[in-house]
């Protein structure tokens, strides 16, 4: 990057350098004082540039106009020396050097023109009034939205299970009578009958086992 850099800064260099001496930037000019001579001799410039001389003569030299909308007086330059003027009025500059007046040269200042500025304004006014006129139909809508959100809000507390609650009820309370009875029928033997019963059994098998054998005997004593 700083190779690049460099580059690019001698390019600007050589571009400056190899610029004509009658225009050294955009906004800026030069006229040389050499071989008791202005060079160059015309010259054309936009209102607002600024113009510099520079004398290279051993021999002084001055700027005086003898023609144009304003009079121009430059002091005495010595070799080496510049001085600058900036035209900000537009014209036709006819000026000599007052030492040697042979030396003469002119300027003619452009006058700048004018910007289009009503262009834009027409422009921006387009889009402000689309931002009112926006403004209305955001605001509308949630007025007409606030009572359908409210309505559901009152049928939320309507809905209470009491029928079920009282179906359930009643054959739950149905329901104990018919435990008692099933209940009632299905009681179990008392064991006492169970024994009794047994016993009855048994008193029975051993008179009927005592009548066989006393039967047998008889028939054997026969």
């Amino acid at each position: 990057m700083r190779a690049l850099l460099r580059a690019a800064a001698a390019l600007a260099l050589l571009t400056v350098w190899l610029l004509p001496s009658g225009r050294a930037s955009a906004a800026s000019y030069s006229v040389a004082m050499k071989g008791y001579a202005f060079s160059p001799a015309s010259l054309s410039v936009p209102a607002g540039s600024t113009v510099t001389w520079t004398n290279y003569d051993t021999a002084p030299h001055d700027v005086k106009t003898t023609s144009g909308p304003l009079s121009i007086h430059s002091p005495m330059l010595d070799k080496g020396e510049s001085w600058s003027f900036t035209f900000a009025t537009a014209g036709s500059y006819g000026y000599v050097c007052t030492v040697h007046p042979d030396m003469t040269a002119g300027i003619t200042v452009r006058a700048a023109a004018p910007a289009p500025a009503p262009a834009p304004a027409t422009r921006s006014a387009a889009p402000a009034e689309h931002a009112h006129t926006a403004e209305p139909r955001t605001t509308s809508r949630p007025a007409h939205s606030a009572p359908a959100r409210s309505a559901p809000a009152m049928t939320m507390p309507s809905p209470t299970p009491t029928p079920t609650v009282s179906e359930a009820a009643v054959p739950q309370a149905a329901q104990p009578p018919a435990t008692t009875t099933t209940a009632s029928t299905v009681r179990p033997l008392d064991p006492l009958l169970l024994l009794a019963g047994l016993v009855a059994g048994v008193a029975v098998l051993c008179l009927l086992l005592v009548g066989s054998r006393t039967s047998r005997a008889r028939e054997e004593e026969a």
